[in-house]
Parts: C-alpha cells; structure tokens; sequence
C-alpha cells in the first residue's frame, strides 16, 4: 500500500496533474492530496505502467470525478470547499475499489435532477461499463449489461470499448467497440429493454473524397490507404447531429448513415472536442491545432495556426499584451457564455504563468478570408472594387418573444430603504433591516405555492394589501425627517416584475407547453445588385437565388415551421416571418420542469456560413445562423390552484344562496353539505403573472378527512376507491356527480368545468356519515381532496396535482339516529304537553284545597296562641296581688296596657 503526494495542476503535456482555479479562473490552487495509489496488480488490471498522474477528471455541477492510474475518487461540495488546503484528502472518497477503469467518460446532459458519468473498465470486466448517478450529492454506481458482456454478442472474441456516450432521455448508451480484428463498430445498448444493436461498422481506411466538402459514405466511395483511427464519440442531445472523431470526423443525424467531412486532414489527430450548444463546436488534435466546425453545415475551419492567427498574434505583440508569448503551449479550453476561452501556460523567462484568454474565434476566421476583388476603369483610371462575399449587408431580428417569459425567469424588484442622513449612506441597522426585507421577500415566494388562490396573483401582495393606504402618509413622515428608524421602506420597491424590458436578441432557449408557438421575424438588407428591376421579370425568382432563409428543425415530428417571405424592393430589404409551433404529440405529461423533450431549431441564411461578420466590442461574431434551444414539455412555473373566490360565487348561483359557517374563516369558506359542489381550478403562471381558468379534464378524489383540521388523516388506497368510485358496492361513498365520463378502468369519474357539479352522500360505511355534534352548531367535517389531470387531459403537457381542504358543514345524522332523537324528542315533548294540560286542569282545585288549607292552619295558629297568652297572663295577675299587699301600696294600672288587654279581650 502506496500513498503518492498527487498535485493537481491541470492537463499539461507531460501529465504532471489536473488544473484546480476559481470559477472566473483569477485564481488557480496547487492542492496536495495523500490519496490511495494502491497497485491493484497486473493480473486482473493489465496496465503497463505505473505513475502519480492525474489521467481524467470530470466536474459536475455538484461533484469533481479524478482518475488515477485504475483508481477513481469522487470530490462532493463547492469549489471553495475544495480550494481549503486545512480539510486535505478528507472530503474525497474512492469508489469502485475492486474494479480496474481505465477511463471516465463526461456526460454533458442529464435529466430529472440527476448527473452521470461512465466508468470504462479493463482487465476482468472488459465489456462492462459502469454508469454513475449524481443525484442530490449522493453517487452510485451501476455495472451494465447484467450477466453478460457487450463482447459476447460482437464478431470475435475479444473486444475493448474505447468510448461511451449516454442519452439519458431515451436511456440508451452508445458504444464504440474495437474488436480483435482491429475493427470498430458504434454499438447501442438500451438499459430498459436490455437489448444490443450494431449500428454501423466504421470503414477501415479514410474514404478518398478531393475536391469536395463533404462525402455521404453509401459503401461504394474508394478509399485511401490511411486507416481510420476512431478516438471518441459525441452526440448532440439538442438536434440528435452524433459525431465520430479521430484523425478524421464522421457526421450523422440517424445514428446509421453518417457524412464525412473532408475538410479535416487525416494527418492531424483529434484529442477532444467541445460544445457550445449554440451551434459552434471546436476541436483540438493532439498537436494543438485549434479546428473550428459550424452546425447546419459541413465546412471544418483550423484557426490556430493559421493566416488569421499569425495576424492576430502579431497585433498583441505589438500591444505588449501580457497574454501572449513566443513560448507558450495550450492547457485547456472551454466556452463561457458562447465566448471560447483557452488557459495556456506562458513560458517566459522567470515569468512563468498560467493564464486565461479570449480566442475570437470571428476575427480569426475574418483574418482569414480571402478578399476577391476585380480591376476595372474608370475615366481611363484603374480602379479595385472589392466584391461582397457576405450574401446580406445586415440583419436584424424583430418581434422576438420576451425573454423573460420563454425563458421562465421570475424576478423580483427589492430596492434598498431611503436613509434620511445627509450622507445617504447606510449603517449596520439599515443593513441589517434591508436584508430582513429581502429575506421576507423569498420567504414570501416560497410560501406563495398554496392551493388556495388569491384574489390577487402576486406573492407581495399580503405584504402591503393593509399596508397600501398608508403609503403616503410614511412618505410624509420621511419627508420631513419625523421618522424614528430614520428610513423610508418604498412598499413600490419590493415587488413581482412581469413584463422585464429586454434587449431584441433572441433567447437562448424557450419552452414550449402542448400546442404553443412562438414567432420571429429576420429583417435582411441586401446589397443593391440583389435585386433586380422590378420591371423585370422573374424579380422574385432573381431574389430567391440570391438570399434565402432555411429553417431547420432537429426533431421535425415534433415540431412545425412556417416561413413567410415579404419582398420591399424600394428599400433592398426581405422579411422572414418565422412560427414554430408544437404537434402536441412528442412530450408525455410531467410536472414543471421535468420529462423534458430537449430538441432546437437551427435558422440559416444560404451562402452566409463562414463569410458573415460583425465586430461588437468583445469579438467579431459570426452572423447568418441562429439557433436555438426547445424544451418540449411542461414549462416551470405553472401550478394549479383552487379558484375559492368563484367557487363560492358559482355556489351562490345555482343554490340560490351561501350559508357560511357560524364562524367564519375568509382563508376557507364553508360550503352547505345539502348544497351542489361544482369546485372551479385557476391555472397561475409564476413568471408572465397570468391567471385564468383551468379548461381541461382531471379526476377528483377524497384522499383524506377528519372531523376537525387538526385530526385530518390520509386515507389508504382501498379506502379511496370505496369512497370516490362508482363501481363501490360497500355504501361508502362520500360523494356522487351526474357526470359520465369515467377513467378508461371506470374506476372514477372524470370531470372540467362543464361538469353539473357533486352532491355529498356520506353513505352508511363513509368516515362523515353520522357525526355527532358536540355543541348547538350542525355537524362539520373537513374533507381533503385530490385533484389531478394525469391522463384524461389533452389539453397541456403539464401534470397538475392539487390537494386542498374543503371545509363542509350541516352534514345529517344517520336514520338511526334521527329516529331514535325523533323519538326521544317527542317523547320529551309530549310528556312536557301532558305535564301542561294536567296542570292546567288540576290547578283551579289545587289552588283552593292550598287556600282551604292555609285557612285551616292559620285558625289553628291563632287558636293555639290565644290559649298560650291567656294562661300567661293569669299567673302573671296572681304575683302582682300577692306582691301589692306585702307593700301595701295603691294600685296603678297603665291606660295603654289595659287598652291592649281590653282589645285582647
């Protein structure tokens, strides 16, 4: 066990390491890694040597793949993670350990939120390749095909892949494979149905084709005696073009006829290739020729070394630029933003250094180009008139769609708060007050994906709906420096843009939803001998001859064009009036963003390929072609939300009224259980800010209820299909429609906006049959339900999903329960009225036996107490006599109490 110090510089000749910079390629890092370089052995890894070079490495967006010698390692973070020399070898893992892989292959497209990458193996498991996902930060690989090797099913017995492209989308691998013979073949191996096909057998030898541009290979061209070496496969996701270079290059649209191009010399090797996805593709042999290939064509450019280089380098010789020297050897290229760049190493003297640079490309080939010109006279004078080589003067592009809205941009304003110093300048409050504002604001657009839609279809709009009218109030106060933050929030400041102004280019890419289009309109000014008289006949004709406009489609099954020529003679100008429009038949449904058709339309002036120019101040861009990236399927930014606002007055309509719950919630009105639902759907679009009404087919069903918000529970798959289909036999239906339309299994109904709307049931087996209330109020019941789209409607590529509340109230009671309240009640009721007539009845009688009694007791009280006083008094007369005559006094009797015995008596 081995481990090597690897330095990872970048792909020098003599293969010291792999180049590590920035993303703006201003900094470039010597990063020293102590990784595994165990020697695996030549027995199932016949590699013949042995060194600390970094042979691959591919970046994903989210993972940095290394290749030493058979060992592969894996780098998961951002760039800044990797350029931190305190965290070493930590942060890389090696994968495969046990397999020897001789080579990783890019793939430039993914699909559905996943990378790939493959993995060449040799030695054990020649004829395997081993694909890798990139999902999420998380890589796994996977060794295909499964219990057999792609050389069993190939002419010999031993075979070697040298190089492998994948097509996610179709999920195809396409395979150049060299035989024992000596003999390649493109083979394709599909990962869903496991099934090999030879595509086509490359010739041995370079076909023989002077004199010519390009040769259509039909089996009957002669050939030379230089072989052909294959090095490397590409393919084009966008307009299916798939490439076979080496020391020559092969072009195909069908993967089965190819064209060679004849421009490239069979001399030169090709090492690699690049993409713009713009229609400019660039190639570098092995001996740092720079060979430059526009799309839609077959004319192959070497601009380094050439005549137009030569020029260029010679003017940055003269301007002392510090970018170019005499000694100097290329390290990488790559496009940035439809510019090429090259990084090269500048050997000079105590001044070595490696450097980034703009290789225009334009001016190189403009340099280039031979100028014709012809000698003519004039007044017995000999002049030089140069001929146009160009077929058009200019071109503009109008009525270009916005590049906001096919592009599926949204964007937000969030200005900064008006400070009232003097100064104007912020301090760490209002900082820290601006970023709350913009963090809100994301927050806000975050949360804004609710099914509720409303009544306003922007995502600021509660920010500022109470806020608004005291807008100038603040104002105001600012104004006039009464404010006690000392800052204005302008609420105009944060908000949703929609209609951005943008520049009149085209967009890189545009989306295309089922049967959109979009259309644009190429003004060309043509010299003044492109039109002839217009007495003349045959104008037009002369005209068509001489400028023309194709319009190529990569996936013409898929897509529709339409050219509309207008011809202004009085000004030398053509308009081309360019639809493309979508056949509604090459994208499945998916939800925004995802399942994709990528595909492009390719627009070419004839005869302008290579011989237009126009100098802007960066480079000198090559004119008259133009393409353009389509994505086929479901646009982001497009959702389905439930339009509660009409739903409630659609109600209102056809009930003749609205009976909202007792308390009310205006986030979720109640609707009346004996009512008919009709639910209507808004489809909103996030980034144009259109709103309008959901049009096409979906399947409703109740996923979910509770007899409160908070107890809501999901419900299992058997418990949909009783309560939302029609075949149900269990009574456990919870609603029913009129309408007829079922899925194609008759399992649900099928409903749109046309439809008479449902009746709530809550049969006997329902989980809102017979709910209890629990106090004066009528039963509620919250039912969650699901609508979807997904395969009942036609009419857009997109697959909604939408799960929202429906807040029901005055459910009934079972007949159980209603009988036996019935009853209770009128039990109750009768009682109280049986309890009534006998009371009035007996209440005449009752009364006088109560007075007759009353009577009867106070006569008794009265009698019992005159008794009582009678006796008291005469004991008390005895004691006074006795008592008088032991004194001897006079009597003395008051006149109030004898008047009180007297009445007594």
């Amino acid at each position: 066990m081995d481990h090597t110090p690897v330095f990872i510089l970048g792909g020098f000749d003599n293969e010291k390491a792999i180049l590590l910079s920035d993303s703006n390629f201003h900094d470039f890092v010597l990063l020293e890694l102590s990784i595994d370089s165990c020697w695996v052995g030549s027995y199932y890894c016949p590699i013949l040597g042995f060194s600390a070079t970094i042979h691959d490495a591919i970046a994903t967006e989210s993972t940095l793949f290394i290749r030493q010698n058979q060992l592969v390692y894996y780098f998961t973070g951002t760039y800044t993670t990797l350029f931190d020399k305190s965290r070493g070898s930590r942060g890389w893992v090696r994968v495969l350990s046990s397999e020897c892989i001789k080579k990783l292959c890019p793939v430039f497209v993914g699909g559905n939120g996943s990378e790939y990458i493959l993995a060449l193996t040799t030695g054990k498991n020649e004829g395997y390749i081993h694909i890798g996902t990139i999902t999420d930060g998380l890589v796994s690989f996977q060794m295909v095909p499964d219990g057999w090797s792609i050389c069993e099913k190939l002419p010999g017995l031993n075979c070697t892949i040298e190089w492998a492209v994948y097509i996610a989308d179709e999920r195809n691998l396409l395979l150049l494979v060299k035989t024992d013979s000596v003999q390649f073949y493109l083979v394709n191996f599909n990962l869903e149905l496991k099934t090999l096909h030879i595509l086509y057998k490359i010739p041995e030898f370079i076909p023989e084709a002077q004199n010519l541009d390009f040769l259509v290979l039909l089996g009957t061209e002669t050939y030379t005696d230089t072989p052909m070496i294959p090095q490397g496969l590409y393919f084009n996701t966008l307009n299916n073009v798939l490439y076979i270079w080496g020391n020559f290059i092969l072009q195909s649209y069908n993967r089965e006829h190819f064209i060679f191009l004849a421009d490239f010399p069979k001399e030169s090797t090709i090492k690699y290739m690049l993409n713009s996805y713009k229609g400019h593709i660039t190639f570098v042999t092995e001996d740092e020729e720079i060979w430059y290939f526009l799309e839609g064509g077959y004319d192959v450019y070497r601009i380094v070394p050439s005549q137009g280089w030569n020029t260029y380098f010679n003017l940055q010789k003269l301007e002392k630029s510090p970018l170019y020297s005499n000694d100097e050897t290329l390290v990488s290229l790559f496009y940035e933003k439809n510019h090429l760049y090259e990084l090269v190493y500048l050997f000079d003297n105590g001044k070595e250094r490696l450097v980034r640079r703009f290789l225009p490309v334009g001016k190189l080939m403009e340099y280039d180009l031979p100028k014709p010109f012809k000698i003519g006279s004039q007044r017995e004078n000999k002049i030089i008139s140069f001929e146009y080589i160009c077929p058009f003067k200019e071109i503009h592009l109008l009525d270009v769609p916005q590049k906001q809205h096919v592009e599926r941009k949204e964007s937000y304003l969030a200005l900064p708060p008006l400070v009232s110093e003097s100064s104007g300048f912020h301090n760490n409050y209002t900082l820290a007050v601006y970023q709350g504002l913009v963090y809100y604001l994301l927050w806000l657009h975050a949360k804004y994906n609710k099914p509720y839609a409303d009544p306003v279809h922007d995502p600021t709009w509660r920010w500022w709906q109470h806020k608004i009218v005291y807008k100038d109030y603040y104002f105001y106060l600012f104004s006039n420096r009464l404010t006690a933050e000392g800052m204005y929030i302008n609420m105009n400041a944060y908000q949703k843009l929609y209609n951005l102004s943008s520049d009149y280019s085209m967009a890189d890419f545009v989306f295309l939803d089922k049967g959109n289009w979009f259309s644009i309109t190429a003004a060309l000014l043509s010299h003044q001998d492109t039109f002839t008289s217009a007495d003349s006949p045959g104008a037009g004709l002369e005209v068509d001859r001489k400028l023309a406009v194709s319009v190529i489609l990569a996936d013409p099954e898929c897509l529709s064009s339409s050219v509309t020529q207008e011809i202004h003679l009085n000004r030398n100008l053509l308009l081309f009036k360019i639809k493309i429009t979508d056949k509604r038949k090459c994208s499945e449904q998916g939800i925004t963003g995802r399942n994709l058709k990528k595909t492009s339309m390719l627009i070419k002036v004839l005869g302008a390929s290579g011989k237009c120019f126009q100098a802007t101040t960066l480079d000198t861009i090559i004119r008259g072609f133009l393409m353009t990236k389509i994505f086929i399927g479901c646009p982001p930014g497009k959702r389905l939300a439930f339009d509660v606002s009409y739903t409630v007055m659609h109600s209102q309509k056809i009930n003749k009224h609205y009976l909202d719950c007792v308390v009310k919630d205006p986030e979720m009105p109640c609707f009346l259980f004996r009512d008919l639902f009709q639910p209507f759907f808004l489809v909103q679009d996030l980034v144009t800010g259109d709103s309008g009404s959901f049009l096409g087919s979906y399947v409703l069903k109740v996923v979910g209820g509770g007899r409160t918000e908070e107890t809501i529970k999901d419900y299992t798959e058997e418990e949909i299909f009783r309560y939302n289909s029609p075949l149900d036999t269990t009574k456990s239906l919870i609603w029913k429609t009129k309408a007829e339309r079922t899925t194609s299994d008759n399992k649900f109904y099928i409903m749109s906006h046309k439809s008479p709307g449902i009746e709530w049931l809550c049969s006997e087996n329902s989980p809102c049959y017979d709910i209890i209330p629990t106090d004066i109020f009528p039963p509620e019941f919250f039912f969650k339900l699901l609508v979807s789209n997904r395969g009942v409607d036609d009419s857009t590529y997109c697959d909604y999903q939408l799960t929202f509340i429906v807040h029901i109230h005055g459910l009934p009671l079972s007949s159980k329960r209603s009988s036996f309240t019935f009853v209770v009640s009128s039990t109750i009721f009768l009682g109280l009225v049986v309890l009534y007539i006998l009371f009035c009845l007996l209440w005449p009688h009752i009364s006088r036996a109560w007075a007759s009694l009353r009577w009867r007791i106070n006569n008794i009280m009265a009698s019992e107490s005159y008794f009582t006083y009678a006796t008291s008094t005469a004991g008390f007369s005895l004691q006074s006599h006795s008592s008088e005559e032991s004194f001897k006094g006079p009597p003395r009797v008051d006149s109030k109490e004898g008047n009180v015995q007297a009445k007594k008596a």
